[in-house]
């Protein structure tokens, strides 16, 4: 934008300061909002309504003009025989596309079936200095969307309707939860030790205490402890930080919804999981069905369920349970040039390792809704090992579209395994395998207080809406990506 469009702005500005016109006024008192005027019925009236103005089409003696925000938009009529010359001209003299005006009247359909509100009075409501961009539409800077998505928002439809989802998504999961008896609970971001999860934390210091400290990067071991503390169904929107690579699947910061319920086991979680993505897919999006990637997905049919196991042997023809040592299974993807393409690939442990192997050889096929179940143990430092066969644990994930969505457990109570397991876990990091879970020995001491059988779960508001709205890359399903600074 010229500095000379802005100049011109600024004079107009001093303009209507010297018709003592304000031009940033406190309030307009509205008795609607520009989405509810559509469903009124002609000839309505003492309508009013406010909104930044997105076009004008100016006529000799009648000016169309598109007032919006980021639920609707509304057509209004400005007639100088209506308005009357001095507010018709002053108009045209002092507003420009991207200002804010409040303006009452009655509405009426123009011949083109449009609803219009033709205005009698009207009032300035705020002067922008900058034009809003021309050129916006497809923007082939994708960074520039991010980094001034205020402009993304009012210029672009698509990210419009994407980001109100998120907003109404979001609402509609709360109402789930505690329509089934739910307690919503926040629990701390600071923590001392990264536990929760398999993941690399951001590291910060606390200069009071003089100690550093992590950003959390899951909240589930405090979520635990209140279940120990006598909570029996708790869920929490938990801002959460990975000190991790760049991908169209994964932010750094994100928000991931965790909950768990006492005296449950997966199977009671996996039931709940269903339910809520069909409330979400009814009350969000009004329909069941997608289409994602060109593909129609009734999530109202049954969902498969596939063991870990099974689907790395059909998709790869390795057995896993042949090849209990890392090294051998490695090998043995090496000879069905099997590529994994990890820099760090000998420092990984099996779980990891078969998890990486999944993530590139399977996961990318399942495209319908799909729960994948009975990982290997050591893939899962914090799930209940199965009763059945020790070495696979309690849990699910559900994959849509070749993305996790969700992962659950029946969680593992036993503060003795619990212990172990955060020993192993605790080897394989001193070797070298960052996304190893770190020794938790407050953790470990509220467990040895006594805990029921409990599940739980996890996922991620963005990855959700991603899949949900068959978006390209995560980062367009949060209101402000982080960008570099410039």
């Amino acid at each position: 934008m010229s500095n000379e469009q802005r100049e011109l702005r600024i004079k107009k500005l001093e303009t209507i300061r010297s018709h003592e016109i304000q031009v940033y006024p406190e309030r307009y008192s509205t008795n609607y909002e520009l989405n509810e005027v559509s469903v009124l019925e002609d000839g309505t009236s003492d309508i009013r309504v406010a909104g930044r103005i997105m076009s004008i089409r100016h006529f000799k003696k009648l000016s169309f003009i598109t007032v919006s925000n980021i639920q609707a938009s509304l057509q209004l009529l400005l007639k100088e025989d209506e308005v009357g010359e001095k507010l018709f001209n002053q108009f045209h003299n002092l507003f420009d596309i991207g200002d804010f005006i409040g303006v009452e009247g009655h509405l009426y359909t123009t011949k083109t079936k449009e609803k219009t509100l033709r205005v009698m009075n009207y009032v300035f409501l705020g002067k922008a200095l900058r034009t809003l961009p021309e050129k916006w539409h497809g923007l082939s800077n994708v960074e520039l969307r991010y980094r001034q998505r205020y402009l993304d928002l009012i210029m672009t439809q698509e990210t419009q309707s994407r980001l109100l989802a998120r907003t109404k998504m979001t609402r509609d999961i709360r109402r789930f939860f505690e329509d089934h008896n739910f307690l919503e609970v926040e629990t701390p971001i600071l923590q001392h030790s990264s536990s929760g999860a398999l993941a690399k934390p951001f590291k910060t210091f606390h200069n009071s205490l003089d100690t550093e400290l992590n950003l959390r990067i899951a909240p589930e071991t405090y979520l635990k402890r209140l279940i120990v503390g006598g909570f029996t169904k708790v869920f929490e929107f938990a801002k959460c930080f990975r000190n991790e690579g760049l991908s169209p699947q994964h932010l750094q910061e994100f928000t991931m919804v965790e909950g768990y319920a006492a005296y449950w086991n997966y199977e009671d979680t996996m039931k709940l999981m269903r339910e809520m993505i069909l409330f979400i897919l009814e009350q969000t999006f009004n329909s069941t069905t997608l289409t994602i990637q060109g593909q129609i997905i009734d999530f109202s049919l049954e969902w498969d369920i596939v063991s870990f196991k099974d689907i790395i042997l059909r998709d790869t023809g390795i057995d896993i349970d042949l090849y209990p040592n890392v090294i051998d299974l490695y090998e043995e993807t090496q000879r069905n040039n099997i590529d994994l393409e990890h820099e760090h690939i000998e420092s990984l442990g099996r779980g990891n390792f078969i998890d990486l192997l999944y993530k590139k050889m399977c996961r990318p096929k399942l495209i319908k809704p799909t729960f994948l179940i009975q990982h290997p143990i050591d893939l899962s430092p914090l799930a209940r090992a199965n009763q059945h066969n020790p070495t696979l644990t309690d849990r699910f994930q559900l994959v849509v579209n070749g993305v996790e969505i969700i992962n659950a457990y029946s969680e593992l109570v036993d503060p003795l395994e619990q212990k172990r397991r955060l020993e192993v876990q605790a080897i394989l990091k001193s070797n070298g395998d960052l996304e190893a879970m770190e020794m938790d020995e407050d953790y470990l001491t509220a467990m040895e207080y006594g805990m029921p059988p409990i599940s739980g779960w996890g996922f991620g508001i963005e990855r959700l809406l991603m899949v949900l709205t068959d978006s390209e890359t995560i980062k367009d399903c949060v209101m402000f990506p982080l960008t570099k600074k410039q």
